[in-house]
């Protein structure tokens, strides 16, 4: 594989598309967040209704009320591979619009579900809709920045982002106390609502249909991306990595629950664990123009591997809570630089077809995601080894990814 030929140079696309940025940068920003934040707040306002929803509808499995994160993560990979392209011919605010009409009506489905079977389907199209959002908010950056500024931005983005999995789960937790799990879903239907309403009125078109960019046929971009030994490489470490965010998400109801005997306290400690990755997205955004993006991220994947391989060796002996605390939290602060780099990696070769792209990489991580998460989370047997153990494996398994793209030689140099 290689990065040559038709293909355009990343380096003379243009910092703004050609296009100027029409409303403040500040609200681009909180925009472009609450888009990428509507999957976290989907997945983690959840958590703490789990048990209940598995009270409601019988499960016999306790490991079975995971599907209520997995059933909305395999909607979203699905939709991913939809509206990339679609955005990439027929203009980014269409299909975030449509994919948002279609998150609105998953979730006013799930109010009304009595059966654990249409849960599953309506948290399907939930996911299939907020696919759109997650998919045409990078695809737009990518349309106004390129190198380590769309890095810079996306690192200013997961500042917001990140501060929806801190707050989600005492959202949830404090809706159970007004009432049940539906209530859960009637949020989620008004934030969808508003994501709409702000987008269909203050977003402007980044990529519009007729462009010269959008002439690019489906097959020569997937050409293009499986040809790429950058893009293709990285968007497998980030399922790898992905994966293990996964694998905790599902897991850490149980955990922190069953295991370490939180409660109803359970969501203050783990929107603490989360709100690390605010820190690491700040200080990417400061590291990443000095040092590149390649030698951030590659260190920062380093440091994973070397907490998961602690942590791993310390679960057999149910380390105390704070020392896993501190470890799962030293996880995700390399998590949180790794990923907008990766991100930005991978797309760097893709400016004309950053829709597909998008949609290619994140339908691909997600999909990643939600299997080894579901595999690692089916293994939870009261005890933390399986999720030590699975970010571990996954952790490293990015690692040789990287090293088979950039070589020995490679890592960690300056770009």
């Amino acid at each position: 594989m290689n990065d040559t030929g038709s293909r355009p140079d990343p380096q003379h696309h243009p910092r703004s598309g050609g296009r100027a940025l029409q409303i403040p940068f500040g609200e681009f920003v909180a925009l472009m967040a609450l888009l990428m934040a509507l999957t976290a707040l989907s997945i983690d306002i959840m958590l703490p209704a789990l048990p209940q929803i598995g009270e409601f509808f019988a499960l016999t499995n306790e490991n079975d009320r995971q599907l209520v994160v997995t059933s909305y993560m395999v909607g979203l990979a699905a939709g991913q591979l939809i509206f990339g392209p679609l955005s990439d011919r027929f203009g980014r605010k269409s299909m975030l619009l449509t994919g948002l009409a279609i998150y609105v009506a998953g979730s006013l489905a799930a109010v009304t579900v009595e059966d654990f079977a249409y849960l599953f389907l309506a948290r399907s199209v939930q996911g299939f809709g907020a696919a759109s959002a997650r998919v045409i908010s990078i695809a737009v950056i990518r349309d106004l920045f390129s190198g380590w500024e769309m890095a810079r931005v996306t690192s200013l983005v997961m500042i917001i982002f990140i501060i929806v999995p801190v707050l989600a789960p005492s959202m949830g937790q404090a809706l159970l106390f007004l009432g049940d799990w539906s209530l859960i879903f009637n949020l989620l239907l008004a934030v969808g609502i508003g994501a709409s309403i702000w987008s269909a009125y203050r977003l402007p078109e980044t990529h519009p249909s007729g462009s010269q960019r959008t002439s690019v046929g489906l097959v020569t971009a997937l050409g293009w991306i499986f040809t790429s030994r950058q893009t293709l490489g990285y968007s497998i470490a980030t399922g790898f990595v992905f994966g293990c965010l996964m694998a905790y998400i599902n897991s850490a109801q149980q955990i922190f629950v069953e295991v370490y005997g939180l409660g109803a306290s359970f969501p203050l400690v783990f929107g603490a664990v989360a709100g690390v990755q605010a820190i690491a997205a700040y200080t990417n955004a400061q590291l990443v123009q000095r040092h590149g993006m390649r030698r951030v991220s590659h260190t920062a994947l380093v440091a994973f591997c070397t907490s998961a391989l602690l942590l791993t060796a310390l679960s057999p002996f149910k380390p105390p809570l704070v020392v896993f605390a501190v470890l799962v939290a030293s996880l995700f602060f390399s998590f949180g630089v790794i990923v907008p780099n990766f991100n930005a990696i991978a797309m760097q070769p893709m400016g004309a077809v950053a829709g597909t792209a998008s949609s290619f990489i994140g339908s691909y991580m997600t999909g990643a995601g939600a299997v080894l998460g579901w595999a690692i989370g089916a293994c939870f047997d009261g005890t933390i080894r399986p999720l030590a153990i699975g970010f571990a494996v996954l952790g490293l398994s990015a690692l040789v990814t990287v090293l088979v793209v950039e070589g020995r030689k490679g890592l960690f140099r300056g770009e």
